[in-house]
């Protein structure tokens, strides 16, 4: 999963005979579970084109528990980052509007006929055509040629509105930011019912101790600043707050796949929400700079 990627990328990139050692015999790189940040997709493909004697793409999966669990494959070159590609051999696919999203629904022989003595849960999981209701979100990544596949566009029930009644989409966000700015591991972003959008983060990279470090924290804000330029208040991250407690799995901050529970984070850290948002501004919370 991208967590992974995470910490591989920056000693593959320190240690070419260990880069090379590791690409000799790599037919391809895949992911799955969460999303992978922009920038670190193209470290990894840097990194590979630098240490492999053969093309080693980098493709990704999408599913879930109830579809056993893939449903889609991005099984062809070229594909782009954030594509989870298209429907495998006899899965069918529908994308049904919800707000501005499109719900991802699954058919086929892979998809569990039910939940082990719960017809409510059951009949409430499938709509009327018996296609399985997963809550992801996908958006075709070329509208006018459907086999460039698909691009996950996050859960319908993490996205929220901020005062204005502009729609915040988390998924797109938290990837965006977690690339941008670059030394993060992972964010939950925030703001519902709020003037403007926030994020509670966790560093990556062997940083998770110098939450405190001044330049550190500059080069952060300095990342939020350009990130930010000529983007919309759906996308501007005014504020963010770096977390020394990382997301704990018996919490449920973690799911069963690997990636961060938002609503299970924003819950149990209420009160670092609350400090996000406090007015005057906290001096540990880090703004984009001024410059």
């Amino acid at each position: 999963m991208p967590a992974g990627y995470a910490l591989l990328t920056p000693r593959l990139e320190e240690d070419r005979q260990f880069a090379e050692h590791v690409f000799s015999r790599l037919r391809f790189m895949f992911y799955a579970a969460a999303a992978l940040p922009e920038a670190l997709w193209d470290r990894l493909q840097a990194v590979a084109a630098a240490s492999a004697d053969h093309p080693v793409p980098l493709t990704a999966s999408w599913g879930t528990t109830e579809t056993a669990p893939a449903a889609t494959s991005a099984h062809f070159p070229g594909a782009v980052c954030g594509c989870i590609g298209v429907s495998l051999p006899g899965v069918t696919l529908k994308l049904v509007p919800d707000g501005d999203k499109r719900e991802l629904r699954v058919k086929g022989p892979n998809v569990t006929p039910g939940y082990h003595r719960d017809p409510d849960a059951t009949a409430a999981a499938f709509d009327d055509e018996g296609f399985y209701r997963t809550g992801d979100a996908a958006r075709l990544v070329d509208e006018g040629d459907p086999s460039q596949g698909l691009m996950f566009d996050g859960r319908l029930a993490e996205d929220f509105k901020l005062t204005t009644g502009t729609f915040v989409h988390v998924g797109r966000v938290r990837t965006g930011l977690v690339s941008a700015v670059g030394v993060l591991r992972d964010a939950v972003i925030c703001g519902h019912g709020r003037d403007e959008v926030g994020a509670l983060a966790w560093l990556g990279g062997g940083q998770e101790s110098a939450i405190d470090d001044p330049a550190l924290r500059a080069q952060i804000a300095e990342r939020l600043a350009e990130h930010n330029r000529g983007a919309g208040s759906a996308v501007r991250i005014m504020r963010l707050l770096l977390l020394a407690e990382p997301p704990d799995i018996d919490a449920g901050e973690i799911t069963d796949k690997g990636y961060i529970n938002q609503r299970a984070v924003l819950q149990r850290r209420e009160a670092d929400v609350r400090r996000l948002f406090a007015d005057p501004i906290p001096g540990e919370v880090i703004t984009p700079s001024a410059g």
